[in-house]
């Protein structure tokens, strides 16, 4: 049984690697893989290993179990602290998220003060009351992966100049990316990701949060595609790359939007009294170890609100957390009452978000639950999903956001048509409505939603109401957070009356009780009773996979990987399918994009006369920035398109 490692601080490990030798660093890579398995853990919390008779490595992680100071990492080798031994064991372990814990507000705090229990996970470990960002990303498992396509400039609009300090912290940050998205996958190792690593961190210091974040995700992805990991895709760490160039290249020009920037602390101001009914709940699984739970509110209003829980603890806390109390105002609910239930909040601070903070002059008390047919949460039903996706997709941030923010649950009732694939295919229930393929929300095996939707799955005709989050990088597809029965519907769910008509996917488990009995009928699907593995899927079908298979060849492989790939097939034949359907932008920054890549002049003595990989870079991040926005248009028209 293998020792879980400490997480590591990334200033820590880049500043471990950069003091090694060049000699070293060669061998860094190979002494990461080998030393995890040889890892053991001590009675007093830290972790040794042993490398030989000499050198024995150990991590003393501080109080909140994380190693933050280089002197909590020790090797007895001569050469300690710039040995191969101390850098390899670093590297072995997990980073640690980059954000410092945030205190409570204090109770006499004034409007608009900032601080709050919700500005990262490593916060909500700290005040029980933490981020629905964090919590709604995770169990989509898209993240914030599509946040550079909100960030595009007005041209017209003023921007605030930023300091001479973040100017230049981002520009050695888009070098770093550059030169890391150059090597790819198979050339990205320690020392690369430790080069990330350090810029990351000076952008932190210099004010600019979002670009560390986006720096730490391509590491992250780095990481997870070298040791081959299950959970590891290709297009994730694509995206990733997309985001972290982006970002930094345009905080380098100097002309970016304010908000590109991104925020450390997230304001709290102060939202009076409110009433909030509870939605639905879903657990929380981040890929950095922390677990717990997210409750979805709706006030009378239509306003969206969550108040979550999350701290270290992983898949065990997520699980545990559903009924876990909810730490707010002195409020007696837990988490699985409040989703069902509502709360009299007074004194109420809340977020741009809508995360509601547990200030100590928050007070609540708990109200009767109202069923999904009524109050508040009746409206959501009433929109086609087609509206709400549109008017999602027309909003910058919602766009950019979608993944992550717990405002993008829609409801719709469907009419189940059967599996297909990895996926349950339905209709809508309302004319000439698409096809819709529902995706778990958070597929991991111990969590119940794969199991749910595959029961779902073996009803079709059954009448359904979803309320889940549209997953804006597929086409037409939905990630259900919650179900419930469908009004006048015979053929539909059968939920005990505690549960006032919805069962949260990621916490309930849907037995064969809460379906029609074997001797229902089905009504006629109409036309949903077309076979599901003829679902259309415009992604799939159209020849930007071309745009797609090239960039991610490059991320895979680097430069060399696309040069290859170019000199392999003529241009017209890899690009003439483009060209036929229309899609001529596509087909030129392709070709661009390898021509660049092969790109490599050198001067009379057989020297790169130009070694920068930023030419190469630019030309990347244009191709990646069209390929997605002519994806989401395609992913816009799935939602509308009726097959024929």
């Amino acid at each position: 049984m293998s020792t879980e490692l400490p997480p590591v601080a990334p200033e820590v490990l880049a500043e471990a690697v950069e003091s090694l030798t060049a000699r070293l660093r060669k061998k860094l890579d190979d002494a990461t893989a080998a030393c995890a398995a040889a890892a053991v853990g001590e009675a007093d919390g830290s972790v040794t290993f042993r490398f030989g008779e000499d050198a024995l490595v150990t991590l003393r992680p501080g109080p909140a179990g994380t190693v933050t100071e280089a002197g909590q990492a020790t090797c007895t080798c001569l050469l300690a602290p710039r040995c191969l031994h101390r850098a390899a064991a670093l590297g072995a372990a997990p980073l640690a998220d980059a954000a410092p814990p945030e205190p409570e507000p204090a109770a006499s705090a004034a409007p608009g003060e900032a601080g709050s229990a919700g500005a990262a996970p490593a916060e909500a470990a700290q005040t029980g009351v933490g981020t629905a960002g964090a919590a709604a990303a995770e169990p989509a498992e898209t993240a914030d992966r599509a946040d550079a396509d909100a960030a595009a400039t007005d041209p017209v609009a003023p921007v605030a100049a930023l300091t001479a300090a973040q100017l230049g912290a981002a520009a050695a940050l888009w070098h770093a990316a550059a030169e890391a998205l150059a090597a790819g996958v198979t050339a990205g190792g320690a020392v690369v990701q430790a080069e990330l690593l350090r810029a990351a961190h000076t952008a932190r210091l210099a004010g600019l949060p979002r670009a560390e974040a986006a720096a730490l995700r391509v590491v992250r992805g780095l990481r997870a595609a070298r040791e081959r990991r299950t959970a590891h895709r290709l297009g994730d760490l694509t995206g990733s790359f997309r985001e972290l160039l982006h970002t930094a290249g345009a905080l380098a020009s100097g002309a970016a939007d304010p908000a590109l920037t991104g925020t450390s602390r997230r304001a709290y101001t102060a939202g009076g009294s409110l009433q909030v009914h509870g939605l639905c709940r879903e657990p929380v699984l981040s890929a950095t170890g922390y677990g717990g739970v997210v409750t979805h509110l709706l006030a009378p209003d239509g306003s969206r609100y969550s108040i979550s829980d999350v701290r270290p603890g992983g898949l065990a806390r997520a699980r545990g957390a559903g009924r876990a109390s909810v730490a707010l105002g002195g409020a007696t609910l837990d988490h699985a009452g409040l989703a069902r239930g509502g709360l009299r909040i007074v004194g109420a601070t809340v977020s741009a978000e809508g995360r509601l903070g547990a200030g100590r002059g928050v007070k609540a008390t708990p109200l009767p639950g109202a069923r999904w047919t009524d109050g508040p949460a009746a409206p959501l039903f009433a929109r086609p999903a087609a509206e709400a996706v549109a008017a999602l997709l027309a909003d910058p941030a919602g766009a950019a956001g979608a993944a992550d923010t717990e405002t993008t649950l829609i409801g719709c009732d469907v009419v189940v048509v059967g599996p297909a694939g990895d996926h349950v295919l339905v209709r809508e229930a309302r004319p000439h409505a698409p096809l819709l393929r529902l995706l778990p929300a958070h597929p991991h095996p111990e969590l119940p939603h794969t199991e749910n939707l595959r029961r779902i799955a073996s009803y079709p005709g059954l009448r359904l109401r979803v309320l889940g989050r549209p997953d804006l990088d597929r086409a037409a597809t939905l990630r259900p957070v919650a179900v419930g029965p469908v009004p006048g519907e015979a053929y539909t769910l059968r939920l005990p009356e505690d549960w006032l008509g919805r069962a949260d996917l990621g916490y309930e488990r849907l037995q064969g009780e809460h379906f029609p009995p074997p001797d229902a009928t089905a009504p006629a699907c109409g036309p949903a009773a077309e076979p599901a593995a003829d679902a259309p899927d415009p992604l799939a079908d159209s020849p930007l996979w071309r745009v797609r298979r090239l960039l991610e060849t490059g991320v895979a492989g680097g430069r060399r990987a696309v040069a290859e790939a170019a000199r392999g097939t003529a241009p017209l034949a890899a690009y003439g399918p483009l060209r036929r359907a229309g899609l001529t932008g596509a087909a030129d920054l392709a070709a661009s994009l390898a021509a660049e890549a092969d790109r490599r002049p050198r001067d009379a003595f057989g020297r790169l006369a130009d070694p920068s990989p930023d030419g190469y870079a630019w030309a990347w991040l244009a191709a990646a920035t069209h390929l997605a926005a002519a994806e989401r248009s395609l992913v816009a028209a799935s939602w509308t398109a009726t097959p024929s």
